[in-house]
């Protein structure tokens, strides 16, 4: 009969920084939605310290659209996915918008400024 091994005592898992990366690029992806074209797929930095994630994404953007509302969407789909599938804690995402991609020339939403 064998003797039961604490967790602690089996050994740890360690996952990789440019997994994690990967897990949170893909995630921006599915908060921006469609991508305007010509543009960038979302690219993902992060480090790791223990359980803890800090992410820095890069995006391109179609606009005009809510900046701020399309940047706290992908903060929050980006921690939450990490968090699921990764299992770490995510107490900092920071978003860069690269690039304005306009979205149907010389058209301006209503109330708008040109």
């Amino acid at each position: 009969m064998t003797g039961r091994v604490d967790a602690a005592g089996r050994g740890q898992t360690r996952i990789a920084d440019r997994v994690v990366a990967k897990i949170a690029a893909q995630a921006a992806k599915e908060a921006v939605g469609e991508r305007p074209e010509g543009a960038a797929a979302p690219r993902a930095t992060v480090t790791v310290h223990r359980d803890t994630a800090r992410v820095r994404v890069s995006l391109d953007l179609a606009y005009p659209c809510d900046i701020g509302s399309r940047c706290r969407s992908v903060r929050r789909r980006v921690s939450e996915r990490v968090r699921a599938l990764a299992g770490m804690e995510v107490p900092e995402v920071a978003v860069q918008v690269e690039r304005l991609h306009p979205s149907g020339a010389g058209t301006a939403p209503e109330g708008s400024v040109r």
